[in-house]
Order: C-alpha cells, then sequence, then structure tokens
C-alpha cells in the first residue's frame, strides 16, 4: 500500500492554519488505485459473514458502496443529522469546539446483523465512534471499521479498542 500513500496529496493549511490535510481525491480519479483500495478491503472482509456495509458521510460512502457492490451485500449510508428522508435513528457525539450527530434510517439494519463500518480516514476517532455507538442501539453486531487513511498521531484507534480496524495506509 505505500503505492497509494505516496498518490495521497498534502494539503498545507486546509482547513485552517496548521492544519495539514490528508486529500485521497488522486486516489479516486486514479482507477487502479481504487481498484486496489477495494480489492484489498474486499480481500479482508470477505467469507466473514459481514451482512452490510456502513458508509460514513460522505466520502464513506464511495470505499463503502464500492465494497458492498464487490461483496454482494447491502450498503447503509449514516449521515449528519437533517440528511436522511425517512424515519432515523441518531447518535450525538462531542467535537473540539460543540457536538455533531449522525443518523440512519431507524430500518436500515436488523438486530443482530453483522456489519463493517467504512470511511476514508481515522483521525481522532469520534465520527466511528458515535457510528458504533448508533449501530449498537439498533442491536446490529459491528464485525470492524475499515479505512483507507489513519492518522496514527491522532490516536483514533483507541477509541475503538475492542474491533477489528484496517487502515491500508498510515500516517
Amino acid at each position: 500500500m505505500e503505492k497509494l500513500k505516496k498518490i495521497i496529496r498534502d494539503v498545507p493549511d486546509f482547513p485552517k492554519p496548521g492544519i495539514i490535510f490528508k486529500d485521497i481525491t488522486p486516489l479516486l480519479k486514479d482507477p487502479q488505485s481504487f481498484r486496489d483500495i477495494i480489492d484489498a478491503f474486499a480481500e479482508q472482509f470477505k467469507n466473514k459473514g459481514i451482512q452490510k456495509i456502513v458508509g460514513i458521510e460522505s466520502r464513506g460512502f464511495m470505499f463503502g458502496a464500492a465494497l458492498a457492490y464487490q461483496l454482494g451485500i447491502g450498503f447503509i449510508p449514516v449521515r449528519k443529522k437533517g440528511k436522511l428522508p425517512w424515519k432515523t435513528v441518531s447518535q450525538s457525539y462531542d467535537l473540539e469546539y460543540g457536538t455533531d450527530t449522525v443518523e440512519m434510517h431507524a430500518d436500515a439494519v436488523e438486530t443482530g446483523e453483522c456489519v463493517l463500518v467504512v470511511d476514508d480516514l481515522l483521525a481522532t476517532g469520534g465520527t466511528a465512534e458515535a457510528v458504533n455507538l448508533l449501530l449498537k442501539k439498533q442491536k446490529a453486531k459491528v464485525f470492524g471499521f475499515a479505512f483507507v487513511v489513519e492518522l496514527e498521531f491522532l490516536k483514533g484507534r483507541e477509541k475503538l479498542v475492542h474491533h477489528n480496524i484496517l487502515s491500508l495506509v498510515k500516517f
């Protein structure tokens, strides 16, 4: 996966001064890189009893939906509050300055259903932890988490300690 690491672009001072943003859009425009990501995820998670992929808004949708297709299973979008059109369940979580909320449709997952959560990046782990709590509220079995990129210095993995975690690229 070192090849992927070299394609990810650093964007200094985005979204604010002092931050070096890891831009994955070059991976998306390169068909072989995108294929390599989905194939690596599929190889790791095939034949594991996973019944649904849960993608976190918004870049988790791209990787999660492609992986769900590859594995022949369903896809569940988890979105920011107010973006889904039907009855939802929600989970709030703390941000550096305030709170945010994630939601999914109330009928998206069945009790006991085994799910894999997919997103582009693991940073502090706050959003992933909120999705984990949301899925537990719905009595789903969270098999684990798959990320394209992990920013290890932010220690987000520590919030997900009791789960399988796959990160393809680590900084």
